[in-house]
C-alpha cells in the first residue's frame, strides 16, 4: 500500500524575503521584488531589471571555510534547509541516517563559479591556475551533497534537472520515495544563483526578459496587455517532505500533504510552450488524476505565468481547457509578479505559497496586471491587485521549462 506524504518543514531565501515568514507576508501583501541590477554592471545590456536577494549577507549564516567551498547557489540551498529542519522540529541526529534523503535541483548550477574562473583564466597568462574547489563547486549536484554532508542524512541523494520545472520535480520524486517507502523523510527543493553577465546576458540576447528598465518594479506583469518578458530571480525554497504516520507519531505539524505529481514534455521546441498547451494540459490532469482531485475541488493554482507573451497565453489556454472552457471556482495567481522567475527554484517556492495558502486561507495576488490581455480566457478568474481570503482546501502549482518539461504538484489540507 502506498504511504501518504506530508510536509512537515519549510525554508525559503527569495527576493521579497530571507525566510518563510517574510516570503509569505510581502506575497500577501503584493510586494514586487524587482529592481535595477546591482550584482555587475548591466548597463549595456537590454535588459538591465532583476530580483535580486536584499539584506543578505551569506556570512550572516555560513562560516568563511564552508563560503569558500560552495557556490552562491549552494550557499542559498544550506541556508533554505537550515530553516526547513529547524521548522520541522525533527531531531534527526535520533534517527537512523539511511532513513534520510535529499533530493535538491537548480537549472544552472555554479553559474557564478563557473564564470568567475573562466574569465579569471582567460585574462592571465596563460597558465591554469584554476581554484581547487572549481569543480566541485560548480556542479549541479553538489547542493544536494553539502545539505546531505552538512546533517549526515545518508539516504537517497542526487539532483534532478527539468530546467524550470526542476523544483516540482524534486519534489514529485522525493514524494514518490517516501510513499513507496524507501524513505522516511525527505528534503526537497531547488536553489539558483543566476544574475550573473553570462547567464543574464544569454537570456537577455534571446529577449526572453523584460527591458521595462525605467521602472522595475512593475516590469513582471503576467497576462497584462503589455507585457514583454520574465523578469530574473535568485534565490532557494526547501521543504521538509515526511512519511504521514511518522509525522503523526511524533506530533510534527504539518503544513499539508502532497496529494499526487505529474510530468510530460510538450516535444514542441527547444524554448518556447506548445501554443496550446498540450503537454501542461496533460500534465495537470495526470496530477489530479493521481491526488484524486476533481477539477470543481480544485481551490487554488498557482501558475507558471512567467510575464512572456507567449507562455502565459499558452498556459491561460492550457487551463481553460482543463476547466471545459466552463467558469467555476479556481483561482489562479501568477507570484512570478512579484518574486521574479527563480528558473530551478521557482517550484519550490511556490509550492511553499501553496501550502501557506492551505495554510492561512488567503490566495497571494497577482500584481502589475493593469490591462488585462483580451486573449486571456474570459472565465477564468485571476487574483489581481490583492489577496483574497479563500479557503483552500486544494492547491496546485503549475512549472514548465526550456526543453519542454512540465512539472504540476498538487497539495491539499490534512
Amino acid at each position: 500500500m502506498l504511504k501518504r506524504v506530508v510536509v512537515t518543514g519549510l525554508g525559503a531565501l527569495t527576493p521579497i524575503g530571507n525566510n518563510v515568514n517574510d516570503f509569505w507576508a510581502n506575497a500577501v501583501a503584493g510586494k514586487s521584488g524587482a529592481g535595477q541590477i546591482t550584482h555587475f554592471d548591466a548597463s549595456l545590456f537590454r535588459s538591465q531589471v532583476a530580483c535580486e536577494l536584499k539584506g543578505y549577507n551569506a556570512a550572516d549564516h555560513l562560516d568563511k571555510a564552508l563560503l569558500k567551498r560552495t557556490d552562491p547557489y549552494t550557499q542559498y540551498a544550506l541556508i533554505a534547509t537550515d530553516e526547513a529542519i529547524k521548522d520541522s522540529g525533527f531531531e534527526f541526529d535520533k534517527m537512523d541516517p539511511f532513513d534520510v534523503g535529499v533530493i535538491w535541483g537548480s537549472a544552472q548550477g555554479g553559474t557564478t563559479t563557473f564564470e568567475e574562473q573562466e574569465t579569471e583564466y582567460i585574462k592571465g597568462d596563460g597558465h591554469p591556475r584554476f581554484n581547487p574547489f572549481f569543480v566541485p563547486k560548480y556542479l549541479i549536484n553538489m547542493a544536494s551533497g553539502m545539505i546531505s554532508l552538512r546533517n549526515g542524512f545518508r539516504g537517497i541523494n542526487y539532483a534532478p534537472v527539468s530546467a524550470c520545472a526542476t523544483g516540482n520535480t524534486a519534489i514529485m520524486d522525493a514524494f514518490n520515495y517516501i510513499r513507496l517507502g524507501k524513505a522516511k523523510i525527505m528534503i526537497a527543493g531547488g536553489s539558483e544563483a543566476p544574475i550573473t553577465p553570462a547567464s543574464f546576458g544569454g537570456f537577455s540576447v534571446m529577449k526572453a526578459m523584460s527591458h521595462r528598465n525605467d521602472d522595475p518594479q512593475t516590469a513582471s506583469r503576467p497576462f497584462d496587455v503589455d507585457r514583454d518578458g520574465f523578469v530574473m530571480g535568485e534565490g532557494a525554497g526547501a521543504l521538509i517532505l515526511e512519511e504521514y504516520e511518522h509525522a503523526v507519531k511524533r506530533g510534527a505539524k504539518i503544513y499539508g500533504e502532497v496529494l499526487g505529481a505529474a510530468m510530460t514534455a510538450d516535444a514542441y521546441h527547444m524554448t518556447a510552450t506548445h501554443p496550446e498547451g498540450i503537454g501542461a494540459v496533460k500534465a495537470m490532469q495526470l496530477a489530479l488524476a493521481e491526488a484524486q482531485v476533481t477539477i470543481e475541488q480544485l481551490d487554488y493554482l498557482n501558475m507558471h505565468a512567467t510575464s512572456t507573451p507567449v507562455g502565459d497565453l499558452s498556459e491561460a489556454k492550457a487551463v481553460a481547457t482543463l476547466t471545459n472552457h466552463q467558469k467555476n471556482n479556481l483561482w489562479l495567481g501568477a507570484s512570478k509578479s512579484m518574486t521574479g522567475h527563480l528558473l530551478g527554484a521557482a517550484g519550490a517556492i511556490e509550492a511553499i505559497l501553496c501550502l501557506k495558502a492551505i495554510e492561512n486561507k488567503i490566495i497571494p495576488p497577482t500584481i502589475n496586471t493593469t490591462t488585462l490581455d483580451p486573449e486571456i480566457p474570459e472565465h477564468l478568474n485571476i487574483v489581481i491587485g490583492e489577496a483574497k481570503d479563500h479557503d483552500v482546501k486544494v492547491a496546485m502549482s503549475n512549472t514548465f521549462g526550456f526543453g519542454g518539461h512540465n512539472g504540476i504538484a498538487v497539495f491539499g489540507k490534512v
